[in-house]
């Protein structure tokens, strides 16, 4: 069977959507920048940012720092792979996974309260969604303001139970991480005055 000229034109756009979908994009400290690479009509970040804000309360700003800050923007990030006997390479040290990172019983915590069991962790929109659903339950939980990007990093980063512990307080590395995704929550808040 011989496709036609339309189908062949079809064909590769969408083999080029998908292409786009895929790849990280680049100047991930820009927030317009980001946004306007995955301004697709299928794959549009702004949107589901923007849903995730309004369902959630949650600013942008805050949900796309924390999405920064967690994978890069990488929709297959993982953590390394330990070592066994400092060289093979073994099991990883969580079981995290992609744009939001999350783990797997936190994952399947959310799709069974949201009903979403086809999200999946390497789609951008599901991520988001969760990034907001998890940072809600901790304002909920502790009274935490939702744009208090530190401390709805350190819960995030630390989990509900280690954050009610306050086992963070003597974490200089994991104060350190909040207070940059709050430095970089607080820029995007800029940056978005000026996106077109």
């Amino acid at each position: 069977m011989r496709l036609s000229n339309l189908s062949k034109i079809v064909l590769v756009g969408a083999a080029l959507a998908l292409t786009s979908c895929a790849s990280q994009p680049t100047r991930i400290n820009d927030i317009c920048a980001v946004f306007d690479q995955r301004d697709g009509w299928f794959d549009n970040w702004r949107s589901a940012a923007h849903r995730a804000e309004r369902k959630y309360g949650v600013p942008v700003p805050v949900l796309m720092a924390t999405v920064r800050k967690e994978s890069g923007f990488k929709g297959n990030a993982r953590p390394p792979r330990t070592k066994l006997l400092g060289f093979i390479p073994w099991k990883r040290q969580s079981s995290a996974y992609g744009y939001s990172q999350a783990l797997n019983g936190t994952w399947s915590q959310y799709q069974a309260e949201t009903g979403n069991f086809a999200a999946r962790r390497s789609n951008f929109a599901d991520a988001v969604d969760f990034v907001g659903w998890y940072h809600s339950k901790t304002a909920e939980k502790f009274g935490v303001a939702k744009n208090d990007t530190f401390n709805l990093y350190l819960a995030y980063y630390h989990g509900w139970g280690g954050y009610q512990k306050g086992s963070w307080r003597g974490n200089a590395g994991i104060q350190r991480y909040a207070r940059e995704t709050d430095d970089m929550a607080r820029s995007y808040a800029a940056q978005m005055q000026n996106c077109r």
